[in-house]
């Protein structure tokens, strides 16, 4: 089987967010660097090119495909910040209607800005979704 195509790597996750060009997507990543790492206790890393990633957990799909992931991570995009492994916890649909603006997808919840969303909620989000990642999701090999 093929390994996945994303992995992590040796960048500065404080370089990778230096080089943000939006100020305002560079000042969020920089304060959630800080959230996401305060809440999960992990260390910040990068995850290809443009995810940063806290904490890691193992997956197998019953396909036999099987891989390293991070446990919650987000990326500064152009368009919005994208979370990832926040919407799967158990809390997620009661918290999302709380967060503020915001939009999902299968796997990804997105923002336009940190002021859109109500920052205890999105702690929440990344706590429910850490621990759930850890407890629930972790298949070690």
């Amino acid at each position: 089987m093929a390994e996945n195509k994303t992995q992590p790597t040796d960048v500065p996750v404080e370089d990778f967010l230096a080089a943000v060009e939006h100020p305002t997507r560079r000042a969020d990543g920089l304060e959630l660097m800080d959230l996401m790492g305060e809440i999960t206790g992990e260390e910040a890393y990068m995850y290809g090119p443009t995810i940063v990633g806290f904490g890691s957990y193992h997956y197998k799909y019953a396909t036999g495909r099987e891989g390293d992931s991070p446990a919650v991570a987000f990326s500064p995009r152009k368009s919005n910040l994208v979370f990832y492994g926040l919407t799967e916890g158990p809390d997620a649909d009661r918290l999302l209607p709380e967060l503020g603006k915001h939009k999902t997808s299968t796997a990804c919840l997105y923002i336009n800005k940190l002021d859109d969303v109500d920052r205890a909620v999105l702690a929440e989000l990344i706590r429910s979704g850490y621990h759930h990642t850890m407890s629930e999701i972790h298949n070690p090999a």
